[in-house]
């Protein structure tokens, strides 16, 4: 039997969820198809932070921005790569798509007040007000069958199984052991956790990733969208030149759903895929030469696979096929090997980032893509792509390193499985990881000398707003990012290139249409999220614009399918 909905979504990350949410409101009928046993994959395990410029809670700040504004950031940030149709399609839905979930959905934002665009001097930068999040939530409140389809909170990145949002939260438990208000912040989240636990035995506090999801997945039910987990496409139906079904592999059989107006892709790119990887990516890494950050079986290529066998293209006329993070391997029980993203420790001060010569080789402050590919460039053609996180007795007990936590956490669970490594002096750390140490002893003289006079010479560490709020404020040194590394005993954690998903994708339009060899659109085929060619071109000029665009283009093209199924009755 062939069933049938005006929308399938195969994917149920932000974009697909996003475009479920906004065709079913319209009255369209929808169904979204996630091949995993639980929904949200690689955005369940993200900031959950969105590029939004222009958004209401800037406005209702008194920051007004005109759309020029944000346009000539972008500009000048993605140089050749710029398409302004793609561009101003974005800009111009990105506060409408904010208005509409916060005023009809489950889903509800916070303003990133002041998170700064990471390119400070860049012409049309801003220095707060284009980023929202998921306003937390408990997950009791939204019901059992959100807690039935959810992920779980990515392990690497909670404290025991805890998220923690970015802002006041996070500022609380760095501060904890040097603020009383910070520390009875902490024991209350601690406790209630531990006492979520011991009841429904998983966390109910819902920050971040698992926010957003949880509340588009609680909107998605709300107007009547049918969520199958385990279900997954196999291939699309064509009918003369029109894409107007898909097949479905579930738990038990094969079926075919009929697409009355679309099949919209958006199973998340193709970070998994090395054989994909092999052909986009800078270095062509071999498997197991890349590390990336969404869940295992997704991100597989699935979308792109099927886009192209329908006449599709793949996008490769990006910067970057990767949006790069560094990324450090940590063993962790039932023999899985972890992969934790630095994303918050390497703008502390006390922390440098060095290879195999000893010598730093970038901004550690700047944005997690710029750190990876400065690694990826300065490391010979042959050689391992990797580099070390180097940091003193003083800097391990206000910050973390990798996966080991700021005192009074105890380190020693990441000493004894190798994942830290330590030295009484530099020239033992050098020693115990295999790099020089006379470039390691050069390095950090330099940079101490600098440090103490708040002011990096060689990268600029700490010039732009970006790399300030990546500081600490309360660093007693010139700099907030910047402190001489003295203290011993030191330490290190090895960092290697991973990525948060795929900037090239599947050749799409303005309108997220998915476009043939030809140039024309493949009808009734749509690609939002990480299957869609990003607009960023292959860069990373903020935090958010990952999950920012694929939240408006998933909007923007269930906003026009929902309208279109009702027009066709």
């Amino acid at each position: 039997m062939t069933e049938e909905f005006d929308v399938v979504v195969v994917g149920s990350g932000a974009g697909g969820l996003s475009a479920a949410v906004a065709a079913a409101h319209r009255g369209a009928s929808v169904l979204v198809a996630e091949k995993a046993h639980s929904c949200g994959g690689a955005t369940a395990w993200s900031g959950g932070w969105m590029w939004t410029p222009r958004h209401r809670f800037a406005r209702a700040a008194g920051v007004v921005e005109d759309i020029e504004k944000p346009r000539t950031y972008l500009r000048h940030r993605l140089g050749e790569q710029f398409d302004e149709e793609q561009v101003t399609a974005f800009l111009e839905g990105a506060p409408e798509m904010v208005d509409f979930f916060e005023e009809e959905t489950a889903l509800q934002f916070v303003p990133g007040a002041g998170i700064a665009d990471i390119h400070g001097g860049t012409p049309g930068a801003a220095e707060g007000h284009r980023q929202v999040a998921p306003k937390p939530v408990r997950l009791t409140s939204l019901g059992r069958d959100v807690a039935r389809l959810l992920r779980r909170q990515m392990y690497e990145t909670s404290f025991l199984g805890m998220g923690i949002m970015a802002g006041e939260d996070l500022q609380a438990f760095l501060h904890s052991t040097r603020s009383p208000r910070a520390f009875l912040h902490c024991a209350r989240r601690v406790s209630r956790h531990i006492l979520d636990l011991a009841i429904h035995r998983r966390g109910q506090f819902l920050v971040n990733g698992t926010a957003l999801i949880g509340r588009l997945l609680r909107s998605a039910l709300d107007l009547g969208v049918e969520i199958r987990v385990n279900t997954a496409a196999v291939a699309l139906v064509q009918e003369r030149g029109r894409v107007t079904g898909i097949r479905l592999q579930g738990p038990e059989d094969t079926s075919v759903v009929t697409a009355r107006q679309a099949v919209v892709l958006a199973s998340g790119g193709f970070a998994h895929d090395a054989d994909i990887r092999r052909e986009t990516f800078h270095r062509s890494p071999e498997p197991g030469e890349h590390h990336p950050l969404p869940p295992a079986g997704s991100a597989s290529g699935d979308g792109l696979r099927m886009a192209t066998h329908a006449g599709a293209g793949l996008d490769q006329a990006v910067a970057s096929a990767a949006a790069y993070c560094p990324v450090s391997l940590i063993s962790l029980p039932g023999g899985r090997t972890g992969v934790f993203p630095h994303i918050l420790d390497r703008g502390k001060p006390g922390v440098i980032a060095v290879l195999a010569d000893g010598r730093r080789f970038v901004n550690e402050a700047d944005g997690y893509h710029d750190y990876t590919l400065g690694m990826i460039e300065a490391v010979p053609e042959g050689r391992e792509v990797a580099s070390w996180l180097i940091a003193d007795a003083q800097y391990m007990k206000y910050y973390p390193l990798g996966m080991a936590k700021p005192a009074p956490v105890p380190s020693w669970p990441y000493l004894r499985s190798g994942y830290l490594r330590r030295g009484d002096t530099l020239t033992e750390l050098a020693d115990e990881i295999g790099v020089d140490a006379a470039g390691l002893e050069e390095t950090v003289a330099e940079f101490n000398a600098g440090a103490e006079r708040g002011v990096d010479e060689w990268f600029g560490r700490g010039s732009t707003l970006f790399n300030r709020n990546s500081g600490d404020l309360d660093n007693p040194w010139p700099n907030p990012t910047l402190a001489p590394l003295t203290k011993g005993p030191f330490y290190a954690v090895k960092v290697v290139p991973g990525s948060f998903g795929t900037f090239a994708g599947i050749t799409s339009d303005a309108q997220s249409r998915v476009v043939g060899a030809d140039e024309t659109p493949v009808a009734g085929l749509y690609a939002v999220g990480a299957d869609r060619s990003s607009i960023m071109g292959g860069h990373y000029p903020s935090g958010g614009i990952n999950i920012g665009p694929a939240m408006t283009f998933g909007y923007l093209v269930g906003k026009r399918l929902g309208e279109a199924a009702v027009q066709s009755r």
